[in-house]
């Protein structure tokens, strides 16, 4: 019915509020970049650490303990693959989605959105979101390695040196 036993409800909080504080401090010891979205592997272990949170509160089966070394594991993980990303282009292509150009100097690359799967609508949209109302006025629209959409306004493109390599 509501719950099987005081001793259930007891367990969860005190094993959820433990389970929170251990896992608040090992992110603000694995560093800054561990909640970042740069890529789909920051965002795979993020909604890991949540699954492993919620199993720990939920599952009696599952200790304390047991969480805390899968928790460890996810975040050594993420730092690993942040490290080998960041000293190694191979690693980068292997982990990392390469930023797709979407549109340059106003006009649409169709092919691209439909390799990217993204509609003209959401690509329009982002331009609205922007400030803008004119495609005419964009240098490029690009679709990030973390999925969201970068605008780059003519007025602001200068020599181009960050964008992707099909500029």
């Amino acid at each position: 019915m509501w719950f099987d036993s005081w001793y259930d409800l007891a367990r969860i909080a005190l094993v959820g509020t433990a389970s929170y504080v251990t896992l608040i401090v090992l992110i603000r010891v694995s560093g800054k970049r561990t909640l970042t979205q740069l890529s789909a592997f920051d965002l795979v272990v993020t909604v890991s650490l949540g699954s492993v949170l919620a199993t720990v509160l939920l599952t009696a089966d599952v200790s304390f303990l047991e969480g805390v070394v899968a928790l460890l594991l996810l975040l050594l993980l993420q730092v690993l693959m942040a490290w080998a990303v960041a000293r190694s282009r191979t690693a980068q292509r292997v982990i990392t989605a390469p930023p797709t150009l979407l549109l340059r100097d106003g006009r649409v690359d169709d092919e691209a959105l439909r390799r990217a799967r993204v509609s003209r609508g959401d690509l329009e949209q982002a331009v609205r979101q922007s400030g803008e109302g004119d495609l005419g006025q964009i240098a490029a629209v690009v679709l990030e390695s973390s999925g969201s959409l970068s605008i780059i306004t003519k007025s602001k493109i200068g020599d181009g040196s960050s964008m992707p390599k099909s500029w």
